[in-house]
């Protein structure tokens, strides 16, 4: 098993940066790919991107932050990273890491695990 905290969330204007982390504890965090989903208040929470076990340039991202958003991970450090950029109002939600082995995915009920969420809110 793993289990995955986020931090890194906080109040950006328009425009700024943040970088959320995920740590991962537990054995073989190389063995498990990451996602990141957000959940906006009212609305069903959904993917924004994820990254192979290796990391590297197998990477997919939801077209909504295509070209803003990078994933990362260190897996010496066991962590995952989520670099936003030209952060819009439309970004605010809570921000999850979650984890699976093996292989990328998209849906929410293709990871087993997942953190508790750290809040991202973009003003205008």
């Amino acid at each position: 098993q793993v289990q995955l905290v986020e931090s890194g969330g906080g109040l950006v204007q328009a425009g700024g940066s943040l970088r959320l982390s995920c740590a991962a504890s537990g054995r073989a965090f190389s063995s498990y790919a990451m996602g990141w989903f957000r959940q906006a208040p009212g609305k069903e929470r959904e993917f924004v991107t994820t990254i192979s076990r290796s990391g590297g340039s197998t990477t997919y991202y939801a077209d909504s932050v295509k070209g803003r958003f990078t994933i990362s991970r260190d897996n010496a450090k066991n962590t995952g990273y989520l670099q936003m950029s030209s952060l819009k109002p439309e970004d605010t939600a809570v921000y999850y890491c979650a984890a699976r082995k093996y292989n990328t995915a998209f849906t929410i009920g293709e990871y087993p695990y997942w953190g508790q969420g750290t809040q991202v809110t973009v003003s205008s």
